[in-house]
């Protein structure tokens, strides 16, 4: 299956939420979507047989209930979307590996998400960052109970997605270490929605020195400081002006915590998107302190773009 979204469900609240997320996601891309549903009890020779029997007696049961999960999902999105072409898939593999494979074969693997404590469901803890951290491809995690515009207004519930006007996509830019797939990803959606794309950027003030007898640095040097920010971010976003002329864009520039910027100017967004260095420590892949707080404190869905 080319040219698709992939979604991992459980039958959990935040994953049914993501799965409606990737549909309209999906509509917006036009791309079909895969329901991904990991169950180890499933054998290899069962999966091969298209689940038509069982091959153990014990495992009858915990099989209805995972088949279950995909029909009930797949019916509910087919009633809500019915020009999208949707593939519902039952993985004989650990969970971690199922969407480890999906999110390599998908444009976007979607997970739902708890916010903080987690990703909710088979993803708990260490099995959902490894997900994350491990992807080469583009992740969405998304909050049980979020709505999206699309859905509020017209568009939602098998209409065509509307263009919205109201709710912001937000890029959290490094301007001092600008990445293309980041930045295009967020151009693409904000396109795509009709929507406003702000440009978050947090810069470093003059440090102050902590030697009393030192000066402090004076507004000049802070407004100095603050204007090669400027000229940082609007250089990284040069070209993708030019490629969106019209797109509407919002450069905020704050101090402090890039996290806790990015926590506070996504409240009412859309979407946010961040990107994720792809590096190795001592003990494997990881997510960076921005990512990690992104996914567990932002309330809107959260798209994490790996990068080189």
């Amino acid at each position: 299956m080319t040219g698709h979204i992939a979604v991992g469900l459980d039958g959990s609240r935040e994953s049914l939420a993501a799965a409606g997320w990737a549909a309209r996601e999906a509509r917006f891309r036009g791309l079909s979507l895969r329901l991904v549903h990991a169950w180890e009890g499933l054998t290899c020779p069962d999966r091969d047989a298209g689940l038509k029997e069982p091959v153990l007696p014990e495992l009858a049961v915990p099989r209805h209930w995972a088949r279950r999960i995909l029909r009930s999902a797949e019916n509910d999105l087919n009633l809500r979307y019915p020009d999208l072409r949707i593939v519902a898939d039952l993985v004989a593999e650990p969970p971690v590996a199922a969407l480890a494979a999906a999110g390599k074969e998908a444009e976007l693997l979607v997970l739902g998400s708890r916010g903080l404590g987690g990703v909710t469901g088979f993803l708990v803890g260490s099995v959902a960052m490894s997900t994350v951290a491990h992807a080469v491809r583009p992740v969405a995690l998304v909050r049980a109970g979020y709505r999206a515009q699309a859905e509020e207004g017209p568009g939602g519930h098998g209409q065509a997605p509307s263009r919205t006007s109201c709710r912001a996509v937000t890029l959290g830019l490094d301007a001092r270490r600008p990445c293309d797939p980041v930045i295009e990803f967020a151009f693409d959606a904000a396109a795509r929605r009709g929507a406003p794309l702000s440009v978050v950027h947090t810069w470093k003030p003059p440090p102050s020195s902590a030697d009393p007898a030192v000066a402090a640095p004076g507004p000049t040097a802070y407004a100095e400081s603050e204007a090669r920010a400027r000229r940082a971010v609007s250089g990284a976003l040069r070209l993708w002006r030019e490629k969106y002329p019209e797109q509407e864009i919002t450069e905020l520039l704050r101090t402090g915590k890039p996290a806790r910027n990015l926590v506070a100017l996504t409240e009412g967004a859309e979407l946010l998107v961040i990107g994720r260095r792809n590096r190795r420590s001592a003990i494997g892949a990881h997510l960076g302190p921005v990512a990690h707080a992104a996914i567990h404190h932002v309330r809107c869905p959260v798209v994490v773009v790996p990068h080189d």
